[in-house]
């Protein structure tokens, strides 16, 4: 575990010195009513908020020690139920939204909140927090954890908890994802970087997101460079599929200096060489990246990865980065593109990954270029879907044509929103190319098109009929 710096520890001191000294504490002391901790929650809250986003923002490795600071009684049971919240969401859950390993840290913040003198108070703070991690906890941590206190009040209000809803999957999938939708704009990532295969194995997940969630809020990575470093490099771990994983978001999302790039590339390369099928590992992630929507990808990923590679190593990493270059070099709509996608994707099986990521690369670039598309610019699209039929040949995959008709489909209804004039040249131009184009993509059938543009009548009220 990191350290936490002194000069947050010496910021952390002074705000618990000052609650302690504080009139609105005594207040609250004397009087021992909400309204009272409340003035005091206003006050001094915010404070050990700032300091908590700066930790997290400049050296997010720090922020477990951090949260253990504030544990200290001097700080009144302030910003508990936050990290508590936190705390549950950075547990990793299987498919069943069970937690795959008990969450210590969850525990160890209840437990203080439990035997805090402001319970009372702070108990009104956290029941979803409790709910939830209660349910992504097996029944036997449940028990356990209940049964160590010996205040019957404490017990009787986990034990109200547990709610018995969430023993379904199905509920307790729906209440995660409501309960961490309250935090999507929180920033309270953390990990671990491992030393030890066994370490990896454990800590592989929270890791992997704890860097995607800094390549996507575009953070200052600055203190965690090093210990990236060091992981890269690290024999003991190198040739495991979790390593190459983090190696390749490490290459393939950060902005690296040529200092950082010149570290990382003759690692990179000798894992390319050495490890065991590494590129069916690598174009599996890749796939995993470009399918999902944990990533924004860009062409710049593609880009920097390419930089690294030593080409005289032919595999299918070199084949692949040198489309890439051809492709995000000339652009997608190129003549000399769509030749070398086509000589690429005959030369392996239609449904390999790494013709399916290539396929993607394509998709992505539809996406990016049709979803930015104002409403007035419908020329632009009616011009760029000239490009369908070309890459429909070139892969003649069902779901690559089903994307294009998701983007195709989902802006003609951006369209039919803004013109809604039927006798306007706009309106008309869309649907007389509707009916030629998309029919022809396959996107609708004639009896589809012709629904789409139907005019509805009217009912007529009883008024109207008389």
């Amino acid at each position: 575990m990191y350290e936490l710096d002194p000069r947050y520890i010496d910021q952390l001191e002074t705000i618990a010195a000052d609650i302690q000294e504080s009139e609105e504490l005594q207040q609250y002391l004397d009087s021992e009513e909400e309204e009272d901790y409340t003035r005091l929650k206003e006050l001094f809250e915010p404070r050990i908020a700032a300091v908590y986003e700066e930790v997290a923002n400049d050296n997010p490795l720090q922020l477990i020690p951090l949260e253990l600071v504030l544990l200290d009684p001097a700080f009144e049971g302030l910003f508990l139920p936050r990290i508590l919240g936190y705390a549950v969401l950075r547990g990793e859950i299987d498919a069943n939204y069970q937690y795959t390993r008990p969450q210590e840290h969850f525990k160890e913040i209840l437990l203080t909140i439990c035997q805090s003198t402001n319970f009372e108070v702070l108990k009104k703070r956290i029941g979803q927090s409790v709910q939830i991690g209660f349910a992504l906890s097996s029944d036997i941590w449940i028990t356990n954890f209940i049964n160590s206190f010996p205040n019957k009040r404490i017990r009787y209000y986990l034990q109200s908890q547990k709610l018995e809803r969430y023993r379904r999957d199905t509920e307790r999938a729906i209440g995660y994802r409501r309960y961490k939708q309250q935090f999507r704009n929180e920033n309270y990532f953390t990990a671990e970087f491992p030393t030890t295969v066994t370490e990896l194995a454990i800590n592989f997940s929270q890791l992997k997101h704890f860097l995607i969630h800094r390549i996507n809020l575009k953070a200052d990575n600055t203190s965690i460079m090093e210990p990236i470093k060091d992981f890269v490099s690290n024999e003991a771990l190198q040739s495991t599929p979790e390593h190459l994983q983090i190696m390749s978001l490490y290459a393939n999302f950060f902005d690296l200096s040529k200092e950082e790039q010149a570290y990382l590339a003759p690692q990179f390369n000798a894992v390319r060489r050495s490890m065991p099928e590494f590129s069916t590992h690598y174009f599996t992630f890749l796939l995993e990246i470009l399918h999902g929507d944990s990533i924004l990808w860009m062409p710049m990923a593609d880009q920097r990865l390419s930089a690294l590679l030593d080409r005289s190593f032919t595999d299918d990493l070199s084949d692949y980065y040198n489309l890439m270059d051809t492709v995000h070099g000339k652009g997608y709509i190129h003549p000399e593109v769509h030749e070398a996608v086509k000589k690429f994707h005959d030369q392996r099986p239609g449904l390999s990954t790494i013709n399916e990521c290539a396929r993607q690369t394509i998709a992505h670039y539809f996406a990016s270029f049709i979803n930015n598309l104002e409403e007035r610019a419908y020329l632009d699209f009616f011009e760029i879907s000239k490009l369908f039929p070309v890459y429909m040949t070139i892969f003649a995959n069902q779901q690559f044509n089903q994307q294009l008709e998701k983007l195709s489909m989902n802006y003609l209804r951006r369209l039919l929103l803004t013109f809604t004039d039927k006798r306007g040249k706009d309106y008309q131009d869309i649907k007389k190319f509707v009916f030629a184009m998309f029919v022809e993509f396959g996107f609708l059938t004639d009896k589809e098109a012709v629904e789409l543009f139907k005019t509805r009548r009217k009912k007529k009220t009883a008024e109207q009929e008389s």
